[in-house]
């Protein structure tokens, strides 16, 4: 794929603040790309619960990361991509790129809604260039976010039973979004990433407490339980119901598989959570 080394070109940067978004800035800014960084508090205020902000961060920009809050599959989010799309298109902005949530159906209509409010509803030909990255469970939601605490604690309290899943690491999510948003050739595919294996949680426990240097163990709650627990910490009821509802189904089974994603983008295989852990918790390593 050819390289986009225009640096005139300037790409607005959703959730630029997050794990993913902030990684995507970096990266950009290393080609040397003019980066639009839009959140909450920043250069670029950027909400996605204010949609009147939209319009004013993509004006001029050639390019856009798409990462919507809190999820493509909850509540809300097929409206707001289509209107995200519909702005993209009257803006002139030419490419776009959208995270989303590997086996997640309500997530596929929020794609689908993208593509055709950005003009381009089979995702190729006229329109706005719209790319797809579809990732698995963040490794990184162990280290610095989600479950960050309980890794602390020594407990990890999740619905996810004894289900195998292909965590990814969230650098080789930005890398491969940077490829789709500076190079050609990306436009209308659905990159699927994932880990080079599969683990379960009490794998995740093992392999996270050897690099910290601290027993972690495991602890497998219901859905209901996990619900209540996030309750515990002040989440709404119904958005508690959501989020567990939401992390039971990924880790039912179905996403138990890997994929070649990462090395067909970047040539590469992807980064094994063993590594990623390690380096969280080994400065250097």
């Amino acid at each position: 794929m050819n390289e986009n080394t225009d640096e005139r070109m300037t790409v607005l940067v959703t959730a630029a603040t997050g794990k993913t978004g902030r990684r995507v800035a970096e990266r950009l800014t290393e080609r040397g790309l003019g980066v639009r960084a839009g959140s909450r508090t920043g250069g670029t205020p950027f909400d996605w619960e204010r949609s009147a902000t939209w319009a004013p961060a993509l004006r001029g920009a050639d390019a856009a990361y798409v990462a919507y809050y809190p999820d493509l599959a909850a509540p809300g989010a097929v409206d707001a991509l289509g209107e995200f799309g519909r702005l993209a298109a009257e803006a002139g902005v030419r490419r776009l790129v959208l995270l989303s949530g590997r086996g997640e159906p309500e997530a596929v209509r929020a794609e689908q809604a993208l593509r055709e409010a950005a003009g381009n509803g089979s995702g190729g030909g006229s329109g706005v260039e719209v790319t797809v990255v579809r990732a698995s469970f963040f490794a990184q939601n162990f280290t610095e976010g989600l479950l960050a605490d309980g890794v602390t604690a020594g407990e990890i309290a999740f619905p996810a039973g004894s289900t195998g899943e292909p965590f990814i690491d969230t650098d080789d999510v930005a890398d491969v979004v940077v490829a789709a948003l500076a190079e050609d050739g990306h436009a209308g595919l659905v990159h699927e990433l994932t880990g080079p294996r599969l683990l379960t949680f009490a794998d995740v426990a093992a392999e996270t407490g050897a690099a910290a240097g601290r027993e972690v163990r495991y602890v497998p709650v219901s859905e209901a339980e996990y619900a209540a627990a996030l309750g515990a910490y002040g989440l709404p009821e119904a958005d508690a119901a959501w989020v567990a509802g939401l992390f039971a189904t990924l880790l039912d089974g179905h996403n138990a598989s890997v994929t070649d994603g990462v090395r067909r983008v970047l040539g590469r295989e992807p980064r094994d959570f063993a590594e990623v852990v390690k380096a969280a918790f080994t400065p250097g390593a």
